[in-house]
Order: structure tokens, then sequence, then C-alpha cells
């Protein structure tokens, strides 16, 4: 009769071949932590029907295999967007262009001068990275980079508003991914919320009243991520900048998704740019480094330069500080503007750039590799938070098939993941948004799932 003493100990699966082979490849203690947890869940199941057969040492061992291989297998990997959302927050927003990997790699992979003066063999400040690339690029005087948008706009509140009073419109109090609210983060940095105006309308008249009071700064928001339409007005931001100004006081403007030129070329609504807001006469300007902008998670302050003295100095520039890799990153893609290259070489403006045509041959060439689906007409969204309501016409791979949610859990499946969409029943895959070194691996993908299927 077979009882637990028949399992084989740690020791004796310790001394065959293929255990030395996984401490080779994963280490000792972890190989010895998932060889104990599978023989003590043998142990456990033994006890509830002793009848049972007790696993061979060789299924012991293949069981740690792939206990191990879940254990240290990436959960944060490359994925193909077939969605046709070009800004996908979920799906980490804007790829980097060659440049800007290059750059990120390049101080990765060994020192820099992070903080060290080449030039005067001293410490120096990280805050200069980028900064000059930025003056020349806006025109504006000084700037700071931090980890994104989101912390960019709480810091320059702490550090231009605490204890003061700040006036916004009604219609600004927006919420953004992740239930991050204005009204939480004027809170949070001190800032005393003065609201102006209705949802729907803002005269200049309503500012007027408010700026009055001794103290006060001025804070526009852009509603990036959605419209209010119909009987709607607010004043021009020029306009609400000239009379903080001649009340003594300052403007700070929340760009959000950080566009550098004009969406209107592409065929869509125009974006206001930063360059716009500075024209404008605006002190302070916030924006995001991963949106329209084409380059790494951060956040971008810019302005003059008595008040981003101020905000570099605050206790809180150091907690929410850039790393190497960001500021390199931001740099090179910052490069790409200045040398008038954006177009040619950041991947979510050549997405945003591609003609219908060279859409619908890369749809069609698609559909005659797989010998099935059809080419069909639709639209692709800019997304990120960007451009609400916003889209761009397209063609797509349309493909039939019997379960379109189990269809799209094996695409998910596949290395890398497939991520596309479905309508009327329909799984749509929109090429826009697909990277050209990524269309031989959706192509595999989707030749594997039709075999599993079949």
């Amino acid at each position: 009769m077979t009882t637990l003493r028949d399992l084989p100990s740690v020791e004796q699966i310790l001394q065959t071949q293929t255990a030395a082979e996984l401490i080779a490849d994963y280490g000792r203690p972890l190989t010895l932590t998932a060889i104990r947890s599978i023989l003590d869940e043998i142990r456990a199941r033994f006890k509830l029907n002793p009848q049972a057969d007790l696993p061979s040492m060789d299924t012991i061992l293949v069981q740690a295999e792939s206990q191990l291989f879940n254990w240290i297998r990436p959960t944060l990997v490359p994925v193909i967007n077939a969605s046709g959302v070009i800004l996908h927050t979920n799906l980490g927003r804007a790829p980097l262009s060659d440049a800007t990997i290059r750059a990120m790699d390049s101080v990765s992979r060994t020192y820099s001068n992070l903080e060290y003066d080449l030039e005067k063999g001293m410490r120096g400040s990280r805050l200069s990275h980028a900064e000059f690339v930025l003056q020349r690029l806006t025109g504006a005087e000084s700037a700071i980079i931090v980890n994104n948008n989101a912390s960019a706009v709480l810091l320059v509140l702490s550090a231009l508003a605490n204890k003061k009073r700040v006036v916004i419109s009604r219609s600004q109090l927006v919420e953004i991914g992740g239930g991050f609210r204005v009204p939480d983060v004027m809170k949070q940095s001190g800032a005393k919320l003065v609201e102006v105006g209705t949802t729907n309308k803002t005269h200049l008249s309503d500012y007027e009243q408010e700026l009055q009071v001794a103290g006060t700064l001025v804070m526009r928001v852009h509603p990036s991520n959605f419209k209010v339409v119909g009987f709607t007005e607010e004043p021009e931001l020029k306009e609400i900048v000239e009379l903080a100004h001649k009340a003594g006081l300052f403007v700070v403007d929340d760009l959000g998704s950080g566009a550098l030129l004009d969406t209107a070329r592409y065929g869509l609504a125009h974006e206001p740019t930063v360059q716009e807001s500075l024209a404008a006469g605006v002190d302070v300007v916030c924006f995001s480094g991963d949106k329209l902008l084409g380059g790494p998670q951060a956040g971008i302050i810019i302005g003059k330069k008595d008040l981003i003295d101020r905000i570099k100095k605050h206790p809180l520039a150091r907690a929410v500080r850039a790393d190497k890799a960001c500021l390199a990153g931001v740099s090179a893609t910052l490069l790409h503007y200045l040398k008038d290259e954006a177009e040619r070489e950041i991947p979510i403006l050549k997405m945003l750039s591609l003609s219908l045509k060279q859409i619908k041959g890369r749809a069609e060439a698609w559909t005659n590799e797989l010998g099935q689906g059809q080419v069909v007409e639709g639209e692709s969204t800019v997304g990120g938070g960007s451009l609400p309501g916003e889209s761009m016409k397209t063609f797509l791979l349309s493909l039939t098939v019997k379960s379109p949610d189990k269809f799209l859990k094996k695409l998910r499946g596949q290395n890398p993941p497939i991520i596309a969409r479905t309508e009327n029943d329909k799984i749509l895959f929109d090429p826009r948004t697909v990277l050209p070194g990524q269309e031989g691996a959706l192509l595999v993908g989707l030749k594997n799932v039709f075999e599993e299927i079949q």
C-alpha cells in the first residue's frame, strides 16, 4: 500500500541531474522553495485521498520547473497593439523612437554625468538636462522635468499656491484616469480652491471679481479627456492672462497632453499647443511627456525663471524628480522636434501621418497572408486622454469567428500578446497602431490561434 513514506525527500530530488539544471537556471534557494511547495501540495492531496497514486520523481520535477517558470516570468511584457487606439493608456501610451531608446539605454548601462558638471569638475544639477532643449524649442525661460504630469501639477501648486487662493473655472475641475481630481490635488497642495462661472459658461467678468483679492493665482486646466458642447462659453486664454497680469498675479496652464505640433495637420481637431500657451503670456505651463509629445512618461514644467526657480527649490521637487533614463529619453525625444524630424522619427506621429493608402495596403497584405478575413473601413482614435471624440479614418482586417471572446483570449495568450477589438461580433485589427517590426509576430500569432481552434 502506498504511503507518504514513498514520497521522495527533498534531498533525494536534489541529487538528480534535472534538479541540478534547475538550480543552475533559477538558483538554489528558489528551487528548494519550489520543490518543497510541490511536495506540500502532494501531501495535502494525499491526505484527502489516500488511495491516490503518488507522482513520480520526474513528475515532481516537471511540476517544480513549471512553478519556477511562473514565479519568475515577467508580468510587464511587450504586446502588439492592433486596437487602433494610438495612445492606449492601458498599453503604456507612447512607444518610443529608436533614438530615445538608445539614449535611455546608453545612460543606464554605465555611469553618467547626471549630477556632475564636466566643465567645472564638481557637483552639478540633474535639472539642467533637457532644460536647454526646452528653452530652444519653446522659448521658455526655464524648465524642470518630474516623473509625470500629475506630480508636476501638485509640485507647481505646492510651491506657488500653498495657503493661497487659486481661481479656476468650474468647467475645468476635471478628473483624469485613476481618480486624479483637480480639486483633490489643490487640497493636497494646500491651495484654496476658488471656483468661477458655471459648468458650461464662464465669463471674463467672473474672473475679474475674484482677482481683486490679494494672493491669488489663476489656473487653466485643459479638459483633454472630455468635451462640453452646446450652450458653452469660455474666455480666451490670452484674455485671462492679461486680466491676471493687470492685477499683478500669474497664470498656470495645465495642458495635459503636451502637443508641440498642430494636430489639425492630421485631420483632427486642434489641440492647444505648448507654444500657444507661452505666446498667450502664461507664466507656468505643465504637460505630459508620454502623450502627444511621444516620449517617455514625464511631467514637464516650463515658464518664467523666477517661478521655476521657486518650484525647483521646493522639497517636493526631490520626491517627484525624474531619473537618468527619463531625462535622457525626454531630451532625445525633444531633439526630434528641434531638428524638425519628429514626424519621421516619433512612432505616434508616424501613426498619425500614415495615409489611408498605406494602411489599406498593409491590411490587404495581412488578408492575403492569412488566406481569410476581409478589409473594411473603420476608425482609429488618439486616446490617452487626448482629443476626446476625435477619430481618424482607417482600414481594418476584419475576421468572423464563432466565439469572439474566446478568440480574443487566445490572442492575448500569444507571445507577444495581441490586443484587438470587437465590433458587431467581428474581430478587428487596425494596421495604424501595429509597429512595422511586429507585423510578422502578429501574423504568426493569428495563424497559431486558427490552428488551435480548428
